[in-house]
Formats: C-alpha cells, sequence, structure tokens
C-alpha cells in the first residue's frame, strides 16, 4: 500500500474512527448514568461553592461531546441546586462550553464524514439544508426555535468551519430564553418534552454511520492511490 496514502489519508481516518469508537463506548457502557445523570448530587458531593461550579460547567462539556444528557436534565437540576440569577449564568456558561467542545469535535471529524453522518436522519438532512444559508440569523434562529439538535447543528457548523466566535455567541444568545424557561419551571418540564427517543436514534445512528463512511472512504482512497500509481508508470 503507498506510504502517502497512508500517512495522509487512512491514518487520519483512522485516528477519526479511534475518537468516535472511543465516545460511543463511553456512551454505551454508561447509558442510564448520562441518560439519568443526577447533577444535584454531584453537586452536593464536592466540598466548596467553586468545585460544584466546575462540576456543572464539566457536565455540560461531557454532554457536548457524548450527546445523550438530556439538556433539558441539566437546566432543571442546576435551577434546582443553585440560586435562580446563578443558575442561568452557570448553565449559560456551560452552553457555551458545550457548544465548543461539539464545535472542535467537528473541525476534527470534518466536513466529509459529518456531512454522511447527518443524511442518515431527517433532522440531519434539514440541518445539511441550511448549509448555504447559514448566516448570523440563521444560527441564531436554529438555535432559538427547537427545530434542529443542539449538538448535531453544532457539529455541523464546526464541519464547515463556520467563525468560532459568532458561532459561540449566536449560539449562547439563542439558547438564553430555553435555558431560563426550563430553570423556572423546574420539575414540570420533565413532563412537556418526552427524550427518549432522540437518545436511542443517537446511538443507533453514530456507530452505524461511522462504519458506513469508514468503508466506502478507505475503498475509495486505496483506488485513487493505485490509479495514480498507475499514471506514474
Amino acid at each position: 500500500m503507498n506510504q502517502s496514502f497512508v500517512k495522509k489519508e487512512l491514518l487520519p481516518l483512522l485516528l477519526r474512527l479511534a475518537l468516535l469508537a472511543a465516545i460511543f463506548t463511553a456512551v454505551l457502557c454508561n447509558y442510564d448514568r448520562l441518560t439519568h445523570l443526577d447533577v444535584r448530587a454531584l453537586v452536593d458531593a464536592v466540598p466548596s461553592e467553586i468545585a460544584a461550579f466546575a462540576v456543572v460547567l464539566g457536565v455540560f462539556f461531557v454532554k457536548g461531546l457524548v450527546f445523550v444528557i438530556p439538556a433539558m436534565l441539566i437546566y432543571v437540576s442546576v435551577g434546582m441546586a443553585f440560586p435562580v440569577p446563578i443558575a442561568i449564568a452557570l448553565s449559560l456558561g456551560g452552553i457555551a462550553l458545550e457548544v465548543t467542545g461539539t464545535y472542535f469535535l467537528g473541525r476534527i471529524l470534518g466536513g466529509d464524514y459529518v456531512e454522511r453522518l447527518l443524511k442518515k436522519s431527517k433532522a440531519g438532512a434539514k440541518i445539511l439544508n441550511t448549509k448555504s444559508k447559514t448566516k448570523g440569523s440563521a444560527v441564531f434562529t436554529a438555535r432559538l426555535l427547537p427545530v434542529f439538535p443542539i449538538d448535531f447543528f453544532s457539529l455541523f457548523l464546526g464541519s464547515m468551519k463556520y467563525s468560532y466566535l459568532p458561532y459561540v455567541c449566536l449560539s449562547v444568545l439563542g439558547v438564553a430564553p430555553r435555558v431560563i424557561l426550563f430553570t423556572l419551571l423546574g420539575d414540570k418540564a420533565y413532563d412537556l418534552i418526552p427524550m427518549e427517543w432522540i437518545l436511542r436514534g443517537v446511538l443507533v445512528l453514530v456507530p452505524a454511520a461511522a462504519v458506513a463512511f469508514a468503508v466506502k472512504t478507505v475503498l475509495k482512497r486505496r483506488k485513487s492511490a493505485e490509479n495514480g500509481q498507475k499514471a506514474e508508470k
């Protein structure tokens, strides 16, 4: 096999797949814990308020990488663990971390992989339809209205190398009304939006798309490398 092909094409692809496999394995092994995460218990277990803030921000960041932690679960739990003004500020800071993590995950995976991943679901197809319209107003509207899953849209924008600073600011501003609403609603919010079907769909979607894309890409690039060698001869 051509060494240049291995170094430039196959190795980066394998590293991306290894990253996805690690994330998927972590989600699969901890699915129940992640989908029923007791943020208040985590906060109560730490010795100081600063540590509690760090725990909450860490949960948001992890959510941006594993996708399956229900956002509503965090908003409500944080709202019940802290005074409302602190809870809202903390959740908005957490949103900034969450969308940052998913954004850079999209950058690492690359546009081709993310596009194939999104095509596997109806929500993803809707996101791809906005590809030519991803101006600031479109990003803000997508965040404000619960049309697109927040993490899938972040993954898409990262893979398309959307400008980072406007992306973060618009994301936080767009999600802010939802955060405030769920913080004020408290436990009643759990009766409004069923999340289980979304979480299970993510678990099926990610590995299936990864395997299909890996096989297709390796075969295509290997064939291109072989054609290049023949042309040189």
